[in-house]
């Protein structure tokens, strides 16, 4: 059929026959516009292999009891309604619990551009961690207490540790994970945080009370404009609940450490240089490793 045909027929039909016609061709339009998206984003996640050999102590799910997909997931949603991607590592075995890692997006982000901000899908599998990316929620009173929702529904889907759930996220969803340790029942607080420029200073902070110690990495850039200061001013106050000695060390990753917790826990700050709006990639390899040696308690 030539052009001039197409054109003619098309002119022959109904004002309602066009317009349905139309709408069509735009759904069609963007479900393959979406389905090129995912399918190349899909091929830039990179997925790590859990050191299962390397593991001296490993708890275990019953065979068929969980029935999560492994590899990288899109989709999910709380009961709630916000939306999460989940990663398991590339070789993941459902009878073996693993580390969950938390992730929640700063404003005015999503899952993915937080997966993609963070980079910290391929470390984090490779070392054994499912890791989950949540949206950002509009915020209101109950919104923390409706992602610490999804941990659990995890749980009930892939096989989790759970006393290795660890909660991280940047800017609002630093605040989140940090705010998540001191305002949650005991069932969903985490084994350990780690906030990237969250927006608690100490004045925030000082108006409740201390959980029970609990492993904290503070990550915050001496450049940040937007909440100046509130990475160590956050830090002190959790050294503060921790009941570890007021005088940090110096690490040779160039973080400080408060020494001598409480039940052993760990409290870090962690400096960069970068913009507000920045992850530092460069300290993913250290996230993994203060994580890795940690159970609640």
């Amino acid at each position: 059929m030539t052009g001039a045909e197409i054109k003619i027929l098309f002119s022959s039909l109904s004002l309602k026959t066009k317009i349905f016609l139309l709408f069509f061709l735009v759904c069609v339009v963007l479900i393959a516009v979406t389905y090129s998206f995912n399918s190349r984003f899909d091929n830039v996640v990179q997925l790590g292999s859990a050191p299962y050999l390397d593991w001296k102590e490993v708890k275990h799910c019953s065979a068929n009891s969980r029935l999560g997909d492994k590899g990288v997931i899109y989709g999910e949603e709380s009961p709630s309604g916000i939306k999460f991607n989940v990663r398991t590592p590339e070789n993941y075995d459902a009878t073996i619990a693993h580390p969950l890692l938390m992730v929640f997006a700063p404003a005015k982000a999503n899952r993915s551009k937080t997966e993609v901000l963070t980079e910290l899908t391929f470390p984090a599998t490779q070392a054994g961690f499912v890791v989950a990316y949540a949206d950002h929620p509009p915020l209101s009173a109950t919104t923390s207490l409706e992602l610490a929702e999804i941990p659990r529904m995890i749980s009930k889907k892939w096989c989790i540790d759970e006393g290795r759930i660890f909660y991280s996220g940047h800017s609002d969803g630093g605040s989140v994970a940090m705010a998540l340790g001191f305002m949650s029942d005991n069932n969903a607080i985490p084994a350990a945080i780690v906030s990237s420029a969250a927006g608690l200073n100490f004045g925030e902070l000082y108006e409740h009370v201390c959980p029970s110690p609990l492993s904290v990495m503070v990550i915050h850039s001496a450049n940040d404009r937007l909440f100046p200061g509130f990475g160590v001013e956050s830090s002190g106050w959790w050294a503060g609940c921790n009941r570890c000695d007021p005088i940090p060390e110096k690490l040779t990753d160039g973080c400080i450490s408060y020494p001598n917790c409480a039940q052993n826990v760990r409290t870090y700050y962690c400096e960069g240089q970068q913009p507000h709006s920045q992850w530092l990639p460069t300290l993913n390899n250290n996230i993994i490793e203060f994580l890795a040696v940690i159970k609640k308690r």
